[in-house]
């Protein structure tokens, strides 16, 4: 509950730069800030970290991975913030998060980077869904717009300096300072970040919200299976297949518990909002991380110049963002979606053909820019759209069940897009990409064909309930 009944969320307040919001978003911006520049850094840099350390085998597992256990890390932040509050599962999800930063800065071999990625996709993924309950506890319903679209804009800075910067680090000082270099922001951003702190207290009574171990071994299933499907690579063509399909399986089977009923059913309301965000999520991410792969590879850009590209993604996003919060209310969750995601689909399928083609990198750069304003569009309301769906009990599990959809649907994707770019690559030149690319592309086209099942609420308006979790995915 609020320690401050001014911040009680019928609470008028104008705006979430005023006077009593104002250091409470800078803070939780802040952290955004952290994982963002993490992110589009380690995007870029990846291409030479693989080639330093030979480690190609296992370049779709370094980002999948980390995904793949911050499963893990949200079901227990969800947990444990509707047991105690968001405060504990926050300081021990950063804590993780620069350990691993520490371990992949320091690593000799892609195996140990490995190791160190998924420590930090541990905190990573606590992190994700503290800062969403925190965010619920304190802001008014109307105000979640617009502090979605601060998480956002908080992309901006990191967007406009992090991948450039990133690749020259990597060029002339060498890669590991990337992840380094990122430890830094810790102890400023949780400074920032402790007046909100101070603001939220445990839910009354924590008690009444028991440890759920089951979802939390469930979890751990979920992530392993995902895990399997990267490590499957070395096995003859036919094995690999079947271990692959069986690891999937494996994979959805325990996602049932951790997500509200029917879900991977696409039904209509909250289980729809939950499986557009895994496949979003899933198809932009997968495109995303083999992009400058792509510029690096086979158009032989420097690292530095093809991280322009998630540059000019990031910033689109950003300004999509953006526009939807200011038109919040004007604009419904269900438009709002339905244009972003339609807009992502095109942008994929633009990169697609322009490797299939041959044509210009910088036509795959532009496609690209307006596949980030199109996630910036669907995002922030996915985000809102599941806050309106959910009450103050259930609130800790449908952020993570959010973030959990995101993560496996990402992780799921990249994994798929590396087998499939594995397959191809004994063919050279684009192929690999283009088979990896129309991974992204198939969960594109699945995910708007679930659109007419979304909520078409406007902000603030909505039930404040949700379907019960359970198994029936």
């Amino acid at each position: 509950m609020l320690t401050d009944p001014a911040l009680a969320p019928d609470h008028p307040v104008d705006r979430v730069l005023g006077a009593r919001f104002r250091w409470i978003t800078i803070g939780m911006c802040a952290l955004v800030f952290l994982a963002a520049f993490e992110a589009l850094a380690v995007t870029t840099v990846m291409p030479t970290i693989s080639r330093e350390l030979d480690g190609a085998s296992l370049y779709a597992l370094a980002f999948a991975g980390p995904l793949a256990v911050g499963v893990i890390g949200m079901v227990l932040a969800g947990n444990w913030s509707d047991r105690a509050g968001p405060t504990p599962p926050l300081f021990t999800a950063v804590g993780l998060f620069a350990t691993g930063l520490l371990l992949a800065g320091l690593s000799h071999t892609m195996p140990m980077l490995v190791v160190g990625r998924l420590v930090h996709g541990l905190g990573g993924g606590g992190l994700t869904v503290a800062l969403y309950v925190m965010l619920a506890q304190i802001y008014p319903a109307r105000l979640h717009p617009s502090i979605f679209a601060g998480f956002a804009a908080a992309w901006v800075i990191p967007s406009l300096i992090g991948p450039f910067a990133a690749g020259l680090v990597a060029q002339y000082i060498g890669w590991q300072w990337v992840f380094l270099g990122v430890i830094v922001l810790v102890v400023p951003a949780m400074i920032m970040v402790l007046p909100a702190l101070r603001m939220v207290g445990r839910p009354a009574p924590a008690t009444d919200v028991p440890w759920s171990l089951k979802r939390l071994s469930w979890s751990a299933i979920a992530a392993g299976a995902v895990l399997a499907v990267d490590l499957v690579s070395p096995l003859p063509t036919a094995l690999r297949w079947i271990c692959t399909m069986a690891a999937a399986a494996l994979a959805l089977l325990a996602l049932r518990p951790l997500l509200p009923r029917h879900t991977l059913r696409a039904a209509a309301g909250l289980p729809t909002v939950i499986l557009l965000r895994g496949l979003v999520g899933g198809a932009f991410g997968s495109a995303e991380v083999y992009l400058p792969y792509l510029l690096t590879r086979h158009y032989r850009w420097t690292p530095s110049v093809a991280g322009l590209a998630l540059t000019a993604g990031a910033l689109a996003w950003s300004v999509g963002s953006a526009i939807q919060g200011r038109y919040a209310v004007q604009l419904t969750h269900r438009r709002a979606v339905s244009i972003g995601a339609v807009l992502v689909s095109i942008a994929i399928a633009n990169t697609w053909v322009t490797t299939i083609v041959g044509l210009p990198a910088l036509v795959a750069v532009v496609g690209w820019t307006l596949g980030g304003f199109g996630m910036g569009l669907t995002y922030p309301r996915l985000s809102t759209s599941m806050l309106a769906l959910s009450s103050e009990r259930d609130r800790g599990f449908n952020s993570s069940a959010l973030a959990i959809a995101d993560a496996i649907g990402s992780a799921l994707a990249i994994a798929a897009a590396g087998l499939a770019f594995g397959l191809l690559v004994g063919t050279g030149g684009r192929w690999p990409f283009v088979g990896a690319l129309a991974v992204a592309l198939a969960l594109a086209v699945v995910a708007l064909a679930v659109l007419g099942r979304l909520p078409g609420g406007r902000v603030g308006s909505g039930p404040k309930t949700a379907p019960p979790e359970g198994s029936d995915g």
